[in-house]
């Protein structure tokens, strides 16, 4: 494995705990750089996963604008929601003249994030007008979350109504208009008017 690789895994073991317990939290790495300063080329890579509205799509569909790339899913009772007004938030506070990149959910739960779960989710007022919402079988998300290094797990929730959660890394991946990784985001450690200003410099003409 490559140094970096290293460096980005352990920095990527934020994991955010949805049943409950708490995250465990990044304490160095490239989280704490300059936001111009997180790219690495080893991050991301080629998919075919399904919209919300059923169609299959690939990385050569987001080519040609950046990508605002969460991982999460729709039964997640607050952090992902949370995550997701806060992109919106951001959004509303890029200096004029700056367009947001196109926002994509790629779901770590395909067996109940099926397209018409995804397509009612993204559509809430509360999240990024552009959002788009990525599900697939469980062989194709784990080979995007491979590409971007997240991990996920099922945690069995046997007392609750969605009977289990899924706990997942908690970053967001900006990919250039190439599907390059130009910088990531750790929730937790980027305010809204953090990652304003940070778009607002790689994404400016």
């Amino acid at each position: 494995m490559k140094p970096v690789q290293t460096m980005f895994l352990g920095m990527a073991a934020f994991l955010v705990a949805c049943s409950g317990e708490q995250p465990v939290k990044t304490t160095a790495g490239g989280a704490l750089a300059s936001c111009t300063t997180r790219a690495y080329e080893e991050i991301g890579g080629p998919f075919t996963l399904t919209n919300q509205d059923g169609e299959t799509v690939t990385e050569e569909d987001f080519k040609g604008k950046p990508s605002l790339v969460y991982f999460g899913f729709t039964y997640c009772p607050d952090v992902c929601p949370g995550t997701l007004v806060g992109i919106n938030n951001a959004y509303r506070q890029l200096p004029e003249g700056v367009e947001p990149p196109q926002t994509i959910l790629i779901s770590v739960d395909p067996e109940r994030d099926t397209p018409e779960a995804l397509k009612k989710y993204v559509n809430s007022n509360a999240f990024p007008d552009n959002l788009v919402g990525l599900t697939g079988t469980p062989e194709q998300i784990a080979a995007v979350a491979d590409e971007f290094f997240v991990g996920y797990d099922r945690i069995e929730t046997p007392e609750s109504a969605g009977e289990y959660t899924m706990d997942h890394t908690s970053l967001l991946y900006l990919m250039d208009e190439d599907w390059q990784l130009e910088t990531f985001f750790a929730e937790g450690n980027s305010s809204p008017e953090k990652m304003a200003t940070c778009l607002g410099q790689l994404l400016r003409d």
